[in-house]
């Protein structure tokens, strides 16, 4: 008998975190974690990509974290896919893992990848196993303020969702957006993250532009660097599994959700002797090969320490995150996440050679 099968009394709350590549999700769940309040929490992390990184970095507080609200078996990574592609392969195994810990999680977070849609997600739970353990809480959207005030999305998200609303037959060509708006359309709650990087004037444009996509009752909030109370986050009661008809998706009439519009690459990396000289090459691929998003491990000669890399487009980050273990290959790795069509051999020869 499937686990999922033998219901208990009460149901365990879910908080799902979506949002864009680099929004901010993974620093957001770690203000979670320190702002717990005892709460026993399991996660559940998704990545676009071979190189684990998010997984890894909540393995490691976790690991180090004397608290039972975080220990090291409550985690889960899903690389290499896209949970709401793989909900019965992956998915349910996960929740069957962590509901069978003794005792059992008080809440459960699920970082689904950058890519994914929520709403597949959302409707697993409306399965009658999955439904007689388990309610979702609510739906987090975190949004990079930064990248959307850019035009990463869309040039006038505001102006093109008016233009929509005059003609619904206007039609998506924008994989980016479409992917975005399916974030916002599922939210209980949107996260404006990176809210220090944009103008106050960016900041009332990208949220009137929120305002015209999202559903009218759902509340934005502002963060910078994800910093927002677990006691704001969950506890939201939403039931999102009991409201689907609500949360819209430009991929309802879809029989199922593919990522053929983008793509992603492993580069390996030579240690480096200069981590600013590294930044700025980076940087500087970034840009003319439109990258969306970069993140991995980097080993700098003569330092005990992992440099870890992330970055949206060519706005980077740098920080030596641990030691490296004496049991690992001190081996620099970074995915690199694009539009299909990614030059992979030109990245390759640039960052490799």
């Amino acid at each position: 008998m499937n686990d999922l099968s033998r219901a208990r009394p009460s149901r365990i709350p879910a908080t799902i975190v979506t949002g864009f590549l680099g929004a901010g999700k993974t620093t957001l769940i770690r203000h979670i974690l320190a702002s717990a309040a005892g709460r026993r929490l399991a996660l559940i992390i998704n990545e676009f990509g071979d190189v684990g990184v998010d997984g890894e970095i909540l393995g490691e507080i976790a690991k180090n974290c004397g608290d039972p609200v975080c220990t090291e078996d409550s985690i889960i990574e899903l690389a290499n896919g896209c949970i709401c592609c793989t909900v019965a392969d992956d998915f349910l195994p996960a929740i069957e893992r962590l509901l069978a810990l003794d005792p059992p999680p008080d809440h459960l977070i699920i970082e689904t990848s950058g890519l994914a849609l929520p709403k597949p997600l959302v409707k697993a739970f409306d399965w009658p196993g999955v439904r007689a353990r388990l309610t979702v809480d609510g739906v987090i959207a975190v949004v990079d303020a930064a990248a959307v005030a850019d035009g990463r999305f869309a040039d006038d998200p505001l102006r093109l969702a008016h233009q929509r609303e005059a003609d619904p037959s206007i039609a998506h060509d924008n994989p980016l957006e479409e992917v975005f708006e399916d974030q916002l359309l599922c939210a209980d709650l949107i996260v404006l993250n990176k809210i220090d990087l944009i103008t106050a004037a960016d900041a009332a444009r990208v949220s009137a532009g929120i305002r015209a996509v999202a559903h009218p009752a759902v509340k934005i909030v502002r963060a910078r660097e994800g910093r927002i109370d677990a006691a704001v986050l969950l506890g939201l009661g939403a039931g999102a599994e009991d409201d689907l008809v609500n949360r819209r998706s430009h991929h309802d009439d879809e029989a199922g959700h593919d990522h053929d519009d983008f793509e992603s690459i492993v580069v390996k990396i030579r240690p480096i002797d200069d981590d600013g000289v590294f930044m700025r090459r980076l940087a500087d691929m970034a840009k003319t090969h439109d990258v969306l998003r970069i993140k991995g491990f980097v080993e700098a000669r003569g330092k005990p320490m992992r440099l870890l890399v992330q970055g949206v487009g060519a706005r980077l980050q740098k920080s030596f995150d641990r030691p490296w273990r004496p049991d690992e290959a001190r081996e620099g790795r970074l995915v690199i996440i694009g539009e299909k069509g990614l030059n992979a051999s030109a990245i390759k020869e640039l960052l490799e050679g």
